[in-house]
């Protein structure tokens, strides 16, 4: 019995000592720079923003009306010309996906980048109002929320809308 415990107190001592010279060796920088006093090189910490990133945000029909009622977004309608000439949200503007490169500057100067944006097109399977979102998102606005039922939704709610028969 005394034979077994010996052995198992020389391998609790081998594994100890064994951890010891581990640990020394992989923290050696670490271990010299604390002897010697010198500060040692923290990893660089990741930098946050100050200004979240922005996102577009989906926005749905009930929380649209009451920006639109409270008059605190601009509307944006991103199908073309033709298309908003035949009806839209009434007080939208007309901000063709197509035309942006454009029509940019002078959305600009009328609208500052802090402004909430709506931007809408044809429902929910036309993609304009996310790609001119995206656009408008490299150009420096912020608060923009993509109203995914657009125009359709909108007219079958009964709200105002402007240039068709209502």
């Amino acid at each position: 019995m005394k034979v077994f415990y010996k052995k198992l107190f020389f391998e609790m001592t081998l594994i100890i000592l064994l951890a010891i010279a581990i640990g020394i060796t992989w923290n050696f920088r670490l271990l010299r720079a604390a002897y010697t006093g010198k500060p040692s090189a923290a990893p660089p910490s990741p930098t946050v923003s100050a200004t979240p990133a922005a996102v577009l945000i989906p926005a749905g029909l009930a929380q649209v009306k009451e920006l639109y009622d409270k008059k605190e977004a601009v509307f944006l309608d991103a199908r073309d010309s033709s298309v908003f000439s035949r009806g839209h949200i009434q007080g939208a503007t007309s901000l063709p996906l197509a035309e942006l490169d454009s029509a940019l500057p002078e959305f600009t100067a009328k609208v500052p980048y802090e402004k909430n944006l709506v931007i809408y097109c044809s429902g929910y399977g036309c993609h304009d109002s996310k790609d001119l979102g995206n656009k408008l998102l490299q150009k420096g606005y912020r608060q923009i929320l993509i109203f995914e039922g657009g125009y359709p939704e909108w007219k079958d709610a009964g709200f105002p809308i402007k240039g068709a028969i209502q």
